[in-house]
This record gives C-alpha cells, sequence and structure tokens, in this order.
C-alpha cells in the first residue's frame, strides 16, 4: 500500500471559511491536504467607484491628473522695471605665477602625469579670453490634485461638511525663492471612510508565499512523511507538510494598504510644486576652450537683478549678451505662466576669465587653458603622460 502523509486533524481556514481543499479524515486514516491552485491577491489599484465626486474637484482622479492653472490676479501684476546701463567691465589677466601654479597642480592631481612639463616648461605667450555667462531663473509655484488614501486610524472625517476650498486658496508654506523643494496638502472637508479595497474589508490577504494553505511541502521528505524507507520524517513530524514561515501557519497576511484597519481614510491630496527653472547663455569665444567646461566653474558677477518678472537687459556692452536676456526672457514668460505661478525670476551676468597659455618643453610647443575664479586647467594634449613620460 501507497504511504499517505499524516496530517493534523485541524482545518485550515481563511476568513472563516474552511480551506476548501482540506478533506477531513476518516477514523483511523490519514488525513488529505490539497493545497488550492491560487489565491487572488486582489485589485492592484482602487476601483473609480470609490472616488466620489467632490465639488470643485471633479476632475481629481487616482495617481494625479495634471497640472491646474492659476486664477487670473485679482489686481493688475506689477510691470517689469528695466535696469541701469552697465559699464564695460573687464578682467585683469592674470600672472605667470599663477598661470604656472595652476599648472603644476594639474599635474600632479594626475597620476599618470609626468610633472616635467609643468616644472619646466617656458611660457611663451599668454592671451585672454574673458568670457561673459548670462543666466535667467524663473522661480515656479505648480499645483496639482489626486485622490490618496492611508490607513483609517481615528482621522477626522470631514467630506461634505463644508464646500472645500479651491487648489489655488489653499494657503502652503512657500520655501526660500529659488530652491526647489515640494508640499504634500490634505485638501479639507474632502475626507471620508471607505472599506479597503485590496482586502475587501477584511484586513488581512492570503498568504502569496503558500498560496493560503498555511503550509507547504516538506522540503526534507518531499511531502511523503517518510525518509529512508520506514523512518518518520522528524522536520515535518510525518505529516508531510511544514508550517509556512512567512505567515506563521495562517494561511494570511496583513493587508499592507489599509495595515490590518480594514478601512481606508480617502481624500483629495494637493501636491504642490517649487522649481527653480534656469537657463544659461555662454558668449562663443574663439580661444579654442570647448564651453561645457565653463559650466563647471564660476565667474566674477558683474550683474544681478531679482523681481517678480525681470526685464531683458539693456545696455549691455556685448550684444550677444543683451539677446540672450531678450530671447530668454520672453521663452520663460511663454513657457511657465501658462501652467504654473511665477514667484520671482532672477538674472545675472558673470565674467569668466579664460587664459589660453603657450609654453614650449622639449623643443615643441603646446598649449593650456586656465579658466574660472577656480582657476581650473585643460590639458587635452598634455605632452608627458605615463605611457610617454621622462620623470
Amino acid at each position: 500500500m501507497e504511504r499517505q502523509p499524516i496530517m493534523s486533524g485541524s482545518q485550515s481556514n481563511y476568513y472563516g471559511v474552511a480551506n476548501p481543499g482540506y478533506m477531513p479524515s476518516a477514523q483511523g486514516t490519514p488525513a488529505l491536504f490539497a493545497p488550492p491552485a491560487g489565491a487572488s491577491q486582489g485589485p492592484s489599484a482602487p476601483p473609480a467607484s470609490m472616488f466620489d465626486n467632490m465639488p470643485g474637484y471633479e476632475g481629481t482622479v487616482a495617481g494625479g491628473g495634471g497640472f491646474l492653472p492659476p486664477p487670473m490676479p485679482a489686481y493688475p501684476a506689477p510691470q517689469p522695471t528695466p535696469g541701469p546701463q552697465q559699464p564695460n567691465w573687464n578682467i585683469p589677466s592674470i600672472s605667470e605665477d599663477t598661470a604656472r601654479g595652476a599648472f603644476a597642480l594639474f599635474a600632479s592631481s594626475k597620476c599618470c602625469y609626468s610633472s616635467g612639463p609643468a616644472k619646466d616648461g617656458v611660457i611663451t605667450n599668454m592671451e585672454a579670453f574673458n568670457t561673459y555667462r548670462y543666466r535667467l531663473e524663473t522661480f515656479t509655484e505648480l499645483r496639482s490634485t489626486e485622490w490618496s488614501h492611508e490607513p483609517y486610524t481615528g482621522q477626522p472625517v470631514d467630506a461634505y461638511s463644508q464646500q472645500p476650498p479651491g487648489p489655488w486658496d489653499i494657503p502652503a508654506k512657500t520655501p526660500n525663492f529659488f530652491m526647489d523643494s515640494q508640499q504634500n496638502i490634505k485638501v479639507p472637508y474632502t475626507s471620508s471612510v471607505k472599506p479597503c479595497h485590496n482586502c475587501v474589508g477584511m484586513g488581512r490577504k492570503p498568504c502569496k508565499h503558500c498560496a493560503g494553505a498555511g503550509n507547504k511541502v516538506c522540503w526534507v521528505c518531499n511531502g511523503s512523511g517518510y525518509r529512508h524507507g520506514d523512518d518518520r520524517c522528524h522536520h515535518c513530524s510525518g505529516r508531510g507538510r511544514e508550517n509556512c514561515t512567512h505567515c506563521h501557519g495562517q494561511g494570511s497576511e496583513q493587508c499592507n494598504a489599509c495595515r490590518g484597519k480594514q478601512q481606508l481614510l480617502v481624500y483629495i491630496n494637493l501636491k504642490v510644486k517649487w522649481t527653480n527653472n534656469s537657463d544659461d547663455y555662454v558668449v562663443e569665444q574663439s580661444s579654442g576652450l570647448q564651453l561645457a567646461n565653463l559650466s563647471k566653474v564660476s565667474g566674477k558677477e558683474l550683474y544681478r537683478d531679482s523681481q517678480y518678472l525681470v526685464y531683458p537687459v539693456m545696455g549691455f556692452p556685448d550684444p550677444q549678451v543683451v539677446q540672450a536676456s531678450q530671447r530668454l526672457v520672453s521663452d520663460h514668460q511663454g513657457k511657465y505662466t501658462q501652467t504654473s505661478r511665477v514667484l520671482q525670476q532672477r538674472q545675472t551676468i558673470e565674467l569668466i576669465p579664460v587664459t589660453k597659455v603657450t609654453y614650449s618643453w622639449k623643443g615643441n610647443s603646446h598649449i593650456y587653458f586656465v579658466y574660472g575664479n577656480e582657476f581650473k586647467v585643460n590639458a587635452d594634449n598634455y605632452p608627458a603622460t605615463c605611457c610617454c613620460s621622462v620623470m
């Protein structure tokens, strides 16, 4: 006769319903257990019927419903004012000692560069290429709404007790200007209590590791209940199955949506996002240094203008800066005022020093660049790397 695993006489219950795969044993005969083929894990998202049409928020959906255009101002917006015309600035060229010191520091920072060119090279020419960088920043506030939920633990329920305020009427704590930030605000008078959709209000869900059975096939005896002939399996005491370690034999786990509370507080969440939108324009210069290098350094600030809306720069000696300011100010107003509320704008002009240094080493001419307030060095064709260096 084929051996059958010896089962305990207790039924496995889930939500108070006996496991349909369990077959109770007759007197003196072993019980048979057929685990369920699979247990439903519940919906992955709340049903649309879970959310009410809240007055003033009819278009709000779970997961977000896009931006909310800011209302028209109740009073005329302040007009931008032009800044004063600026004189022609210039930064004196760096000295040979500064150029040589920056080059030596650059060479010492490279593990495979010889110090020979930086130490023994003879500077034959230095040419300054002062470069302007214009930057426009527009600090905006964007608002959007979404239906959200959390476990209900006795929070206030206020839906329909009053008309909820409009999304742009809810006060938010504005961060410092030109600093990105985000805030979530529970919209007043939109909170209600609903049964949890994830566990059908039971607080628990079938364990996905044992399909709700509470036990699994014993890995030692592979479900036979015996080892090596007639020896009963000591790991499962001859049952052929062992308790599931994930649900501790219960067959179910706490619902992760309501955290066992069975109910959810459903409400409209207002997302407020502050963003510093920034664009740069660097005047082209013919030194040969790639402009991408200049994004990593700072320069001398020549001009700063910060107000609600800035006026394009006027009277600056370089016409390319004036044209860039006109273009970017127009672009920002067209791009951000339709979807966001502009809180502040700022424009700056920096003068970034760039020095092209020509030097001679071992009879050959080479160049390197020293640029920025940090005196960074770019030397793409350094003549003494590890493969050809002479120490």
